[in-house]
């Protein structure tokens, strides 16, 4: 689909704090990504992306004093002489700033009374045979909303926020705004898209660079559930073990992927046959696309930050090894909150008492497999991290939603 041109119309936009703010910012960075030419029209915020412009028009803030003036008018039901002026000065301002755009999406200004000056400038542009593709994007309702209603009056202009603009797209964020939209509108549910909101991970997160481009070189993003094996490959730490444990869990959990963040130990040359044989046997077992080795993606040693990013991305521990000295990653894990699946040998057993999920170095892997698998299916936070992992990521939420709401 070629770029379009889109113009994202809100009071105010970052530095501003507020929910709509950040979604707004959000949705220009995504859309600007994927090749879109986007400009955020708002009265008050400062520009953070030299790809986003941002254009200042005062007047359509809601803290605006001309605006808060009139507000305190319309609040007790009066429409005051100054709101044909306003609306009408408001409407010049903007008619430039969006004659370029393919695509107008007014955040909450056709819900919500902050500025009704705004919405009734816009309603009178959308008149206009010319004007752009236009969706209102409703994150909250004023007509629902009980704290609201002494400010709300019947007549012009406050019914604009309870009627149905032809022509116009309606987004609600949620299965609860899309219900109250539709009977506050008296229009078929099915006119109106929920497109819900997102979370950025990697930011979230705080992840490093490198992590970001492990993640997106591997895609280890998209594993349900993700185990980590944070170990150097010498033979003592059952790597194998792992790779087989494995490929009988993808059976039961088909997302299913291991990544082993440690280099060949250092002290003994037999370890680079060791990595050899491990990626034969993970050849063998079909987990090339599911079990990764950062070693085939860096010789160095991963530095600590990065390794911390994979505590906290992961699901689960598992540490088959058939000796340890002490066992520091149970400890991480336990920091991290990440369950723990370990072999059942002295050190590891002292560090984790009755907090792990044990098993022989020598178990059969179809036993392990299904430890596992039982004990993250019962975990209501695997569940909804899993959940949220894979609809309520802000790159998921904009190939699922938002791209193809922006095409004609």
């Amino acid at each position: 689909m070629p770029g379009l041109t889109v113009a994202l119309l809100h009071y105010s936009a970052p530095p501003v704090v507020g929910g709509v703010e950040s979604v707004l910012a959000h949705h220009a960075r995504l859309m600007t990504e994927a090749g879109h030419t986007v400009k955020i029209i708002a009265g008050r915020g400062e520009p953070w992306d030299e790809r986003i412009r941002l254009i200042h028009l005062p007047l359509i803030d809601s803290r605006h004093p001309h605006t808060l003036t009139v507000k305190a008018e319309l609040d007790v039901g009066r429409v005051p002489l100054g709101f044909p002026p306003l609306v009408n000065e408001i409407e010049s301002a903007l008619r430039p700033t969006l004659a370029e755009a393919d695509v107008v999406i007014a955040h909450n200004v056709c819900s919500l009374h902050k500025n009704l000056a705004l919405t009734a400038a816009l309603h009178q542009l959308r008149q206009e045979t010319d004007f752009p593709t236009l969706i209102l994007w409703h994150h909250d309702l004023a007509w629902t909303t009980p704290r609201y209603r002494s400010e709300l009056h019947d007549g012009y202009p406050w019914d604009l926020l309870r009627t149905d603009w032809p022509g116009a797209r309606h987004v609600v964020v949620s299965e609860p705004r899309h219900r109250e939209l539709a009977s506050l509108l008296n229009i078929p549910p099915e006119q109106i898209t929920v497109v819900p909101n997102g979370v950025q991970t990697d930011r979230l997160l705080k992840l490093e660079a490198q992590t970001r481009s492990l993640l997106a070189a591997t895609g280890l993003a998209q594993a349900e559930p993700l185990l980590l094996l944070p170990v150097r490959l010498t033979p003592r730490k059952n790597v194998e073990f792992a790779l087989r444990t494995l490929a009988v869990l993808r059976r039961a959990m088909p997302h299913a992927m291991l990544v082993i963040t440690g280099p060949e130990g250092p002290h003994n040359p037999a370890n680079a046959d060791y990595k050899r044989r491990l990626l034969t046997l993970r050849d063998e077992l079909g987990l090339r696309s599911a079990a990764h080795f950062i070693a085939e993606y860096t010789p160095e040693y991963l530095p600590d930050t990065v390794v911390a990013d994979f505590f906290r991305l992961a699901d689960a521990l598992i540490l088959p090894s058939r000796e340890e000295g002490f066992g520091i990653p149970l400890l991480e894990a336990a920091i991290t909150r990440l369950p723990v699946f370990c072999a059942d040998i002295p050190p590891l057993r002292d560090i984790g008492n009755d907090d792990a999920t044990y098993f022989s170095p020598e178990a059969d892997p179809e036993g392990v497999a299904a430890l596992i698998a039982v004990r993250l299916r019962a975990d209501p936070t695997y569940r909804f991290a899993t959940r949220a992992r894979r609809n309520f990521t802000w790159d998921s939420v904009y190939n699922t939603y938002i791209e193809p709401l922006l095409r004609p």
